[in-house]
């Protein structure tokens, strides 16, 4: 099964955050596949593929992370692009908190290495929340002028997720990825 580790921003702050995007892309790019908000996250760990006997071994390392670290304090904030395909917001947090985000993702990458589920560890890390993917190259610098003031509230990251992600197999356009929660641990370092 598809997997991968993450923190979830509450109700309010994808609300908030929707809020802002819907007015951003008003009249923009029609090549966007918009990710829908109840799926924003914060991948911390994308492990891919995982065979089923390692899920279990993988969630008690996970449990084991969580418990080593503590709630966080995020927000949104700003927007950025990974070439012209991503559009994201970026999460940030008052001093300590973007380190320890990052000692968290580093953490729930150990814990799929020694679960023998190794996270894709290619690129350094850098939290947000993709907003858009693009069919094709699109032209996405507009989109990240108009939400590179946003600033969300300050909400509290409390809990390292495993999550499931189905891609879809129908072929019908526009169809997303299912996300579904496998289990939760609270952050209580």
């Amino acid at each position: 099964m598809r997997l991968f580790a993450a923190v979830t921003p509450p109700l309010g702050a994808r609300e908030e955050l929707r809020r802002q995007v819907s007015a951003a892309a008003s009249g923009g790019p029609e090549r966007l596949r918009w990710t829908d908000p109840d799926d924003w996250h914060v991948t911390l760990a994308f492990y891919g593929e995982v065979p089923e006997e390692r899920v279990a071994e993988l969630c008690t390392r996970l449990g084991r992370a969580a418990h080593r670290h503590p709630p966080l304090e995020l927000r949104v904030r700003g927007a950025g692009r990974f070439g012209d395909r991503v559009l994201w917001a970026g999460v940030t947090g008052d001093r300590p908190a973007p380190e320890r985000l990052r000692r968290l993702a580093d953490a729930a990458k150990a814990a799929g290495r020694r679960a023998g589920a190794p996270a894709d560890d290619g690129h350094r890390y850098h939290p947000h929340l993709t907003l858009a993917r693009a069919r094709g190259d699109v032209h996405l610098a507009p989109l990240v002028e108009r939400l590179a003031d946003f600033g969300g509230a300050t909400w509290a990251a409390t809990e390292l997720q495993l999550i499931r992600s189905t891609l879809p197999r129908s072929g019908v356009p526009g169809e997303r990825p299912r996300h579904e929660l496998l289990e939760s641990w609270p952050l209580t370092g």
